[in-house]
C-alpha cells in the first residue's frame, strides 16, 4: 500500500497517512516524502559510474521536464534511491505531498521503461538544512547562513576547512561567505569545485508553532 510521509528532522515526530485516507497535515518547513517500492525485484548489484552518470541525468531530466528543481539525488544500498526536489523560486512556495506524489509516479514511469535497477524509490521536499549544489542555489540563498566544508583549506584561511556563516551573492563562479574570523567579520572566497559539502543552516521558529 502506498503511503505518504511527513517527516520533520531535529526531534520532531513522524506522521504516516494513507493516501486515501484523511490529507496530510502540510507544513512547508519540513521534508515531505512520498516513496514506493518498485513492481519488480532488483538485484542487489552496486551500480557503475557510468551508470550511476545516465541515471542522474535521466532523474534530472524528468524532474525538471515537470517544472521541479532537481536538488540532490543518491543511491543507497539495497536498491534505494532517493530523489530531492524543489520548486523554483519564483513560485514563492514549498514542495508539498502532491508535488512528491506527482514526480514519484512519472519517474517510477520512465524507471521502468528504461529497465532501471532499483527496488525502492523515495521523493522527498529539501528539507531545512537544504544542500547547496550549484552556483544558482548560492545565489538564490544570499543573505542565509550556511555550513561550508571545503576539499581543502585555502591560503589564508589558516587549517580550517569547515566555516558558518552568511552567503553572499556569487561574482562570476566565485562564491563568497562572510564568517566570523579570529579577528572580526571576514570574507571566504572559494569557487564550487572547492567545496566538499555544503547546506543551509536550519532555522526553526518554535514560537510559531502550536
Amino acid at each position: 500500500m502506498l503511503r505518504v510521509a511527513l517527516s520533520a528532522r531535529y526531534g520532531s515526530a513522524v506522521a504516516y497517512v494513507r493516501l486515501a485516507g484523511r490529507q496530510a497535515k502540510k507544513d512547508g518547513h519540513l521534508p515531505i516524502f512520498f516513496f514506493l517500492k518498485s513492481l519488480q525485484p532488483a538485484a542487489d548489484i552496486a551500480i557503475g559510474l557510468e551508470c550511476g552518470v545516465v541515471l542522474s541525468a535521466l532523474i534530472e531530466k524528468t524532474v525538471v521536464g515537470m517544472g521541479y528543481e532537481l536538488v540532490d539525488f543518491e543511491r543507497r544500498g539495497h536498491g534505494h534511491l532517493t530523489v530531492f526536489i524543489d520548486v523554483p523560486e519564483h513560485e514563492g512556495r514549498a514542495v508539498t505531498v502532491e508535488d512528491c506524489e506527482k514526480v514519484t509516479h512519472q519517474l517510477l514511469h520512465v524507471l521502468t521503461v528504461e529497465d532501471a535497477d532499483y527496488e525502492r524509490l523515495e521523493v522527498s521536499s529539501p528539507g531545512l538544512d537544504r544542500p547547496l549544489k550549484k552556483v544558482a542555489d548560492f545565489a538564490r540563498f544570499a543573505g542565509q547562513e550556511a555550513l561550508i566544508k571545503l576539499r581543502m583549506t585555502l591560503p589564508g584561511a589558516g587549517n580550517r576547512k569547515s566555516f558558518q556563516g552568511v552567503l553572499h551573492a556569487p561574482e562570476g563562479e566565485t562564491l563568497k561567505l562572510e564568517f566570523e574570523g579570529n579577528e572580526g567579520p571576514a570574507m571566504l572566497e572559494f569557487s564550487l569545485a572547492e567545496v566538499d559539502k555544503a547546506r543551509l543552516v536550519p532555522k526553526v521558529d518554535f514560537r510559531s508553532r502550536k
